[in-house]
């Protein structure tokens, strides 16, 4: 007990010490934050603007965009401030703000993504139950959940963590604060119920993906038998790029959450950071109008308004 002390702020890892580099990093995580902030922007905006798009497809990836504007939004302006001022810490709050608000944001977006797998499911394999099994009350329903469970999540991974005294440093060798960097600086044997909650998300996010998995078996087999050559090309594009962000999150995130935590910075580390944290809300938006048609026609349109 007496090596014990009360840690106010901790220590963030940088990409470089060189100079140079750390306005290069500085640099490509603005291009970075910049278009994802551009590209959902105009998601949300397009949703809720053209009447075309009043769907509960496009009324969960509209929701998806709102998270993909706070997950990155809390990681990467405070990476690039310390990048800018080669100043690295984050005090405990902000380190516990950052804890909270990523989890919310990331727990809420796998539940959209499991939603929307769904809602494909159900409008590919039995349209003629869409409108009765998808409307609005129960996609409001659907909605309300997935961010009641990402608020709960976060809740219980914060609290867990943050419960524990910190000792051996306030080192994190992360761009910002993680939670198996966190554990590594717990002095206390109870962080052991931290990793089993997070050994359960992991569980519950595999179940997920399973589920998804299924649901687009499903969808390819009904899709198949589509005998329009262009039916069968609108399915895909709204089924391929959906399971192709899920798998990019999902393996990206596993691999940062299940390996080993290392004492010294890790370069796998912070490029599967990178995969799960940046990546992520980048190209949502980019796969998503690149690859549907009706997205792509609404931006036109909404670009010849302005």
């Amino acid at each position: 007990m007496s090596n014990w002390t009360t840690v106010t702020e901790f220590l963030l890892l940088g990409f470089s010490d060189t100079r140079e580099l750390q306005i290069l990093h500085f640099v490509i995580f603005l291009a970075a934050y910049l278009a994802a902030l551009v590209g959902n922007l105009l998601v949300i905006t397009v949703v809720a603007t053209d009447h075309h798009l009043h769907s509960p497809m496009y009324y969960f990836l509209g929701n998806l965009s709102i998270l993909d504007l706070g997950s990155i939004s809390v990681i990467v302006p405070k990476s690039m401030a310390t990048s800018l001022s080669n100043t690295r810490t984050i005090s405990y709050a902000g380190c516990v703000s950052q804890v909270f608000l990523f989890f919310f944001f990331a727990a809420a977006n796998f539940a959209f993504l499991t939603i929307m797998a769904y809602d494909r499911y159900v409008a590919i394999c039995k349209p003629l139950h869409y409108e009765v099994v998808m409307n609005r009350r129960a996609c409001i329903q659907m909605a309300a959940c997935a961010w009641a469970a990402g608020a709960i999540n976060s809740a219980m991974h914060t609290g867990n963590t943050f419960s524990l005294p910190f000792c051996h440093s306030n080192i994190i060798n992360q761009f910002f604060c993680e939670i198996p960097q966190l554990l590594r600086l717990s002095c206390s044997d109870t962080y052991r119920r931290e990793l089993a909650a997070l050994a359960f998300n992991v569980i519950l996010c595999l179940g997920c993906f399973v589920f998804i998995v299924v649901s687009y078996v499903q969808i390819f087999t009904a899709v198949w038998s589509i005998p329009s050559e262009q039916g069968r090309q609108k399915a895909f594009s709204t089924c391929i790029p959906h399971l192709i962000v899920v798998s990019l999150l999902l393996s990206t995130a596993i691999i940062a959450y299940t390996k080993p935590i290392s004492d010294s910075p890790s370069p796998l580390d912070l490029l599967a950071a990178v995969l799960y944290c940046v990546v992520p809300p980048l190209m949502n938006p980019v796969i998503y109008s690149m690859r549907n048609r009706e997205i792509q026609a609404a931006l036109k349109q909404l670009l010849h308004r302005l």
